[in-house]
């Protein structure tokens, strides 16, 4: 029962995509009830043609004018309804893919954390590539082939009832290897659509890191792994084609029966005189017209046995809800006016207070002041500071924004405050004037030159071939390390945001880049609240206030001067990390920042 009832589900959510659509499928229905209507007619007009126009030669011109007018409007009501389904189905599968898109990208970062990029693509674009088949194509031939089918049943029972049944007597014959042939089909397209999947993801992922792999000469075992998942693409796909191959062969032997004992049957009827040569004729005529949608509805089963399986893999993500949204009625959070607390904050990723990566993690940072977050790797600092936009939410405790619950606030109020300066600049393939503008879409020429200016960005921007109109490529590969961070400091500077986060902003530039960065950064910094988390001296020794963790804990809290006094972990920190830098980085990176 299950097993019917899911696949159920989803056709017939798939089916209230179509809902907005309506008018265009009415219009579809009535294109094919005149298509099924004029095959009807067609395989009418064999009986009068042998019984009186060939034996008479009478009406020649009038039945020749009949079958080109019929065959006009059936060739009309072809091409209206097939035009008309496959734009219900690509506005469907428009509508699907929007949606799904718009609710991944709404998910929180641990929906990403746990499923890959290429993935997620697959599901975007292979998955409702399948749907679109099944909704405009199939669907379509489903309803134009079962009303022609129904025209051809309906005249052979009026041709001779007792005859009709003879040679459908084999018809429910089929229906059950059709039903366990869509099940099976189902399944098999289901392995197939996730062996889709893998290869996109591998090829994601080789394309990507395509330095690394050329770096360690990897080229010939990512292409074996490319073409093993291939290779398993191929059988699972050939298994598919091998049910549906199934299914042509076996409609065309129940034909033949069904037409040999008719042959049986009409000849004693002929002889008898109940039957006409021409309404046997035209009997068997459609018999054999019978065959045609017969064989496309056998098809038909296959192609939406597949699109529900892509449809069920669609929904599965669609069902799945970030646990970070607005709560009802959240307030919208003024401007940042006093300063962020974080109260008992812990977290775990997998919900598990035995593995949290941060427990009873309290401070105050005062508005304008500057937060520095130093401990070893692994230590939480970065998850510290995604919690304050609110990736994740915390697993206990409270973040307070003014006195305000961040959880009770929306989330677009929120992240409308913060500014983000990562170590890995994330960059799109776009112009650079598109990029800066990339929080603030409205912003004029005028603003995003200045922005740059400030970020100590315009310069090199001046030298592109299209300066400000220059498209810098995927994650702005064809941009330098200190370039790109300089262009995502200019972005914050941009959007303005009272609260800032840098992490590791410049922990991977050489001497050059960093000092135009670390300048950047000091004017990007000025009066504004900041949670710096940096292994850089010039940095922290400059924070109003620095906190120390250590396994999620925080061990250690105050000023540069008072922690190395103490003699803690933040001196074994200072020793290990800043020693080798601490005679020539000291001079130089405070009179950048001074």
């Amino acid at each position: 029962m299950i097993a019917v009832e899911l696949p159920m589900k989803a056709f017939y959510r798939l089916l209230a995509y179509a809902r907005p659509h309506r008018s265009r499928l009415a219009s579809a229905f009535i294109a094919m009830v005149v298509y099924g209507a004029a095959s009807a007619g067609l395989a009418a007009l064999i009986q009068p043609i042998f019984d009186e126009v060939l034996p008479n030669r009478s009406n020649v011109a009038a039945i020749a004018v009949v079958i080109i007018a019929v065959y006009v409007i059936k060739g009309v009501g072809a091409y209206l309804s097939s035009y008309l389904m496959a734009d219900v189905g690509q506005r469907v599968v428009r509508d699907i893919r929007n949606s799904l898109f718009r609710h991944i990208l709404g998910q929180s970062a641990s929906f990403f954390g746990v499923r890959t990029t290429g993935k997620l693509m697959s599901r975007i674009v292979n998955d409702v590539g399948q749907v679109q088949h099944g909704v405009s194509q199939t669907l379509g031939d489903l309803s134009r082939e079962s009303l022609a089918l129904i025209g051809y049943v309906s005249l052979l029972f009026y041709y001779d009832a007792q005859l009709a049944l003879l040679c459908l007597t084999g018809a429910p014959v089929v229906v059950y290897p059709l039903v366990r042939f869509g099940q099976r089909i189902r399944r098999t397209t289901r392995w197939s659509q996730e062996a889709v999947e893998k290869i996109t993801h591998i090829g994601t992922e080789a394309f990507t890191g395509h330095r690394i792999v050329k770096a360690f000469s990897a080229e010939r075992r990512e292409a074996e792994k490319f073409e093993h998942a291939s290779q398993h693409l191929y059988r699972t796909n050939m298994k598919v084609t091998s049910v549906i191959s199934v299914l042509p062969p076996l409609m065309e032997l129940i034909g033949g029966i069904a037409f040999a004992g008719a042959l049986w049957y009409g000849s004693q009827e002929i002889a008898s005189g109940r039957l006409t040569t021409g309404e046997f004729t035209a009997f068997i005529a459609v018999l054999f017209l019978i065959y045609g949608p017969a064989r496309k509805l056998s098809r038909v089963n296959a192609n939406l046995q597949q699109a529900i399986a892509a449809s069920e893999r669609i929904f599965e993500i669609m069902d799945t809800h970030s646990e970070v949204v607005d709560v009802p009625n959240a307030s919208v959070l003024e401007p940042l006016n006093e300063g962020v607390e974080f109260r008992d904050v812990a977290f775990a990723y997998r919900n598990d207070s035995n593995d949290a990566t941060l427990q009873d993690v309290s401070f105050t940072v005062p508005v304008g002041k500057t937060l520095a977050i130093v401990g070893r790797s692994g230590a939480g600092k970065t998850t510290l500071v995604n919690l304050l936009p609110r990736f994740y939410d915390v697993s206990s405790g409270v973040i307070l924004i003014d006195g305000q619950n961040i959880q009770e606030v929306t989330l677009e109020s929120l992240r409308s405050q913060i500014g983000i300066v990562t170590q890995e600049t994330v960059l799109f393939d776009d112009s650079v004037a598109a990029n800066i503008a990339f929080g603030r879409p409205g912003a004029s020429q005028k603003e995003i030159e200045l922005a740059a200016r400030v970020a100590r960005a315009h310069e090199f921007i001046s030298m592109l071939p299209k300066g400000y109109d220059t498209f810098i490529g995927e994650r702005g590969q064809l941009l330098s390390g200190g370039q790109r961070q300089r262009l995502a400091i200019a972005r914050a500077l941009l959007r303005d945001s009272p609260l800032l986060i840098l992490d590791e902003a410049t922990s991977s530039l050489d001497s050059e880049s960093e000092m135009l960065v670390q300048d950047a950064l000091s004017a990007l910094m000025l009066d504004r609240t900041c949670f710096v988390i940096a292994h850089r001296l010039s940095t922290v020794r400059r924070a109003d206030m620095i906190i120390v963790l250590e396994d999620g804990c925080i061990v250690e809290v105050g000023t540069h001067d008072d922690l190395l006094a103490h003699g803690g972990p933040y001196a074994k920190l200072y020793e290990l990390q800043f020693k080798d830098d601490s005679s020539d980085a000291a001079s130089s990176t405070s009179e950048i920042l001074r």
